[in-house]
């Protein structure tokens, strides 16, 4: 790969995401401090406050490290517009990816190529039909990856997030599509790393609600 093409870590700037609080009414608060055993003497408003301040400072320690700059993986080598299918395949497999970001001359994403692009050019709905098929001798394929360019099979426009995407916009993009990564694009937006799925759930402690 280029020098060019090597993917810089620029720094991670810190975003406004948060995450949407839950509004207590007087009856969520009054049925609270019935639970409470002694005499309370704090109003609702008082309690609401505590409550604001209380839930700011959990969310604050709990995600200040979700940021997509801080979880991505940059050890990666992306795809080219002209890269054939094959190739593409043997980087997927030996990176370990289920997809890799597709970049132009500038390193902007401009596609992302798939496993699924893969089944869409193969005319199969998963990798299990396409294994019995050619457990069925099946598996003469008209389609030529060695001579199809990967800018044919991807898809496109990517869905990204920058560097500095919090918790909430990490969440949006992903609910955008079905893949389980996805790029990082700096300010200007050139390609900084991908990040998966499976970390993002990791960081955000949720691997237990899942």
């Amino acid at each position: 790969m280029n020098d060019k093409h090597i993917i810089d870590r620029n720094e991670v700037r810190s975003g406004e995401e948060d995450i949407p609080e839950l509004e207590l009414s007087d009856d969520d608060i009054l049925d609270a401090m019935r639970h409470i055993p002694g005499y309370l003497d704090i109003s609702t408003q008082d309690f609401r406050t505590i409550y604001h301040l209380a839930h700011a400072h959990a969310l604050e320690r709990l995600f200040q490290q979700v940021r997509a700059g801080n979880l991505m993986r940059t050890e990666i080598e992306p795809l080219h517009p002209d890269t054939r299918l094959d190739e593409a395949a043997r980087l997927l497999v030996k990176q370990g990816c289920k997809s890799l970001p597709v970049i132009n001359g500038d390193v902007h994403v401009v596609g992302v190529l798939t496993e699924t692009d893969f089944l869409r050019r193969l005319k199969a709905e998963s990798f299990l039909e396409l294994m019995l098929r050619l457990a069925d001798g099946e598996g003469d394929f008209t389609h030529r990856c060695h001579e199809t360019p990967v800018s044919e099979a991807m898809t496109r426009p990517a869905v990204t997030v920058t560097t500095g995407a919090g918790f909430r916009a990490i969440v949006s993009a992903f609910h955008a599509h079905e893949g389980r990564s996805m790029p990082v694009v700096g300010a200007d937006g050139r390609l900084q790393g991908l990040l998966l799925r499976k970390d993002f759930v990791k960081a955000s402690h949720m691997e237990d609600l899942l």
